[in-house]
């Protein structure tokens, strides 16, 4: 990774021109500015952290450190923001753990269906301090040159379509979108449906034309990206309970001195915190939104098998993926 001093660093609406600047100024200390890229809507709470990050991190280190937010694929969709923090190209950005687990396959075992007990669990599991979260960082360093910062409640993933949802057998040839990622996929196939790989960015104009015939994802994305506009039921089948991973590119990280990690670390765990706690809190009146807005919600109390759901993705996930993860699996479910 090339340091350039005296740099002016250009945004455009299609990449970053370089991760970071380091700006030197005679007798005074060093300045960085960084490029964050992510796919979400600067509105949305998942956006929004980012830009608390920047503000965290600008009060922490008396604006020694600046981060320019680039929300809405502006920097690339959720594969090419991945490679670019790899790469360099981009400074930070965060993901789903399944999407990262297309640069370091171990990665993906924390977006596992039916991982976690609660969301105290989670939060413990994906803690950059946990033994798990700490073997899977170093992986993905050596594998990756990206590290995690922090990982914050995504929230809980349920189906919507349109048409009501009550067992398997009703998403019988049904095309569903999924992450672009094995564990996502077998997800959606162990849902009982055909699993269609969409990138994000593409998700509306799939579910309009009919390309797929739903979609999974937190509620707080389906109200934040108005999928009741497209989309009639939502089905509470809670497959998968996931955070969001937020990473940093590893040589720009080591080049920071200790007091700037400290800084950015202090940052990271403010926002870890608050993010979390508030798509936690809103998930219940999201739920509420959507039914207002006109979407038919589907849980248990209305006939919805979650038990079968479950039953069809554990045993997919046991095939396919217990030769790779089941040490992750048994350390996982230690955790307390």
């Amino acid at each position: 990774m090339v340091i350039r001093k005296k740099f002016r660093h250009l945004a455009t609406t299609l990449a970053a021109a370089a991760s970071f600047t380091v700006m030197a100024h005679a007798a005074q200390a060093q300045e960085y500015e960084l490029s964050y890229g992510h796919m979400n809507s600067p509105t949305s709470v998942v956006g929004m952290q980012a830009d608390w990050l920047a503000e965290e991190v600008a009060k922490n280190t008396n604006g020694a450190v600046k981060i320019d937010v680039y929300p809405s694929s502006q920097l690339g969709k959720i594969q090419e923001l991945a490679e670019g923090v790899s790469m360099g190209s981009i400074a930070l950005s965060h993901n789903t753990a399944g999407a990262i687990s297309s640069l370091y396959e171990d990665f993906g075992v924390l977006d596992t269906p039916y991982l976690y007990r609660d969301y105290d669990h989670l939060m413990k599991v994906v803690d950059i301090n946990s033994p798990v979260m700490a073997d899977l960082n170093q992986g993905l360093i050596d594998n990756t040159g990206m590290r995690v910062l922090y990982a914050f409640y995504f929230g809980t993933r349920q189906l919507t379509a349109n048409m009501a949802v009550k067992t398997p057998a009703d998403l019988s040839g049904v095309k569903i979108r999924a992450i672009p990622s094995p564990v996502y996929l077998t997800a959606v196939e162990g849902l009982g449906a055909a699993p269609v790989p969409v990138d994000w960015s593409e998700v509306p104009t799939a579910l309009a034309t009919g390309i797929v015939q739903g979609q999974e994802n937190p509620v707080n994305v389906a109200v934040d990206h108005k999928l009741y506009d497209v989309q009639t039921h939502m089905m509470l089948t809670g497959h998968i309970s996931a955070a969001e991973i937020v990473v940093i590119n590893e040589d720009l990280w080591q080049s920071f001195p200790q007091d700037i990690k400290d800084a950015i670390n202090k940052a990271a765990e403010t926002v870890r915190q608050k993010a979390s706690k508030m798509i936690l809190e809103n998930e219940a009146s999201d739920l509420q939104k959507l039914k207002d807005a006109g979407m038919t919600i589907i849980g248990p109390d209305d006939g919805l098998d979650v038990a079968a759901f479950r039953a069809g993705v554990e045993k997919l996930v046991h095939e396919r993926f217990d030769e790779k993860y089941s040490k992750y699996f048994e350390e996982i479910a230690a955790v307390k």
